[in-house]
């Protein structure tokens, strides 16, 4: 047992059994210079309450990247005060996602990124309107910046819509990936993304059949998508639903710090490795402009 409790069971000695304070140590193994200790720490209440209030603000935020907000904000804390005070706050029973197991890792493996552009990922998520009318959202992430580079929301999403957003950021950014990775939905094996690949000399990469896990990166997208912000909003229409869903999604690049990124924005990685070729119109879609 810690110090401080073993100090409360001499003090319950004490007023119920009147037992002197030598005899109350003695039991407890307890040594009278640490009963006498007074704590000449300083008071946490005010980064004790920060702390929280960025755990109730940002629910699906751990302990490491609170610290990050922390230091942006000029708290000049180490990682293991906050650690503590995460913890004694029971900020740190927050439900968690299961970890999958080894076995579902990926078998093959995949070239190597050095620079943006290199390798984007697709995929739907779907959610409900306030009067349980569904909508779909497609996402588009780089995944060498994590950048999230579009999310389309609509009631219904085909294979031509899908061509259409990805000729937006190819006309609007001056932007296009050698390589997509997609899976095996109806909207994206349609003849119409395969001819725009095509045209544009970009290869497709399709999942394995049943295998999600082949696709991680924007699978870990959808998840903080889905956590952040779809089940912490409430849409009343297709057109409230895009709107806050476009706020969050320049806050995910330009706020958000990625651990995978060495705790930048996944705007700072991705101006950091801009070409020269990329200006203005770029710096527009990004939002940094």
């Amino acid at each position: 047992m810690k110090p401080a409790q073993l100090i409360k069971f001499a003090e319950y000695l004490e007023q119920a059994y009147l037992v002197s304070i030598r005899r109350r140590c003695s039991v407890l193994c307890l040594g009278r210079s640490s009963y006498y200790y007074k704590s000449v720490r300083k008071d946490d209440t005010p980064l004790r309450l920060r702390i929280r209030d960025i755990a109730e603000s940002r629910v699906r935020y751990g302990c490491h990247r609170i610290y990050i907000l922390l230091r942006r904000e000029g708290w000049y804390v180490n990682h293991k005060k906050v650690h503590r005070i995460y913890c004694e706050e029971g900020l740190n029973l927050r439900s968690k996602r299961p970890r999958r197991h080894i076995s579902a890792a990926r078998r093959m493996d995949r070239p190597e990124l050095s620079t943006i552009d290199q390798c984007w990922s697709m995929d739907f998520v779907a959610d409900n309107l306030y009067n349980g009318r569904r909508i779909r959202a497609l996402t588009v992430v780089d995944n060498f910046s994590r950048e999230c580079l579009d999310i389309y929301v609509d009631s219904s999403i085909k294979g031509d819509k899908v061509v259409a957003r990805l000729e937006w950021l190819r006309v609007i950014s001056g932007r296009k990936p050698i390589r997509i990775q997609v899976d095996n939905g109806s909207e994206f094996i349609s003849k119409a993304l395969d001819k725009w690949a095509y045209e544009n000399e970009v290869v497709l990469d399709f999942s394995r059949p049943g295998k999600p896990t082949d696709n991680p990166f924007i699978e870990s997208f959808n998840g903080s998508f889905r956590d952040e912000c779809l089940n912490t909003h409430w849409f009343l229409s297709v057109s409230d639903a895009r709107t806050r869903i476009e706020t969050w999604r320049k806050e995910y690049n330009e706020f958000r710090p990625h651990s995978s990124l060495g705790d930048q924005t996944p705007n700072d990685c991705a101006l950091a490795h801009k070409t020269p070729s990329e200006g203005r119109i770029y710096l527009y879609l990004t939002g940094t402009e």
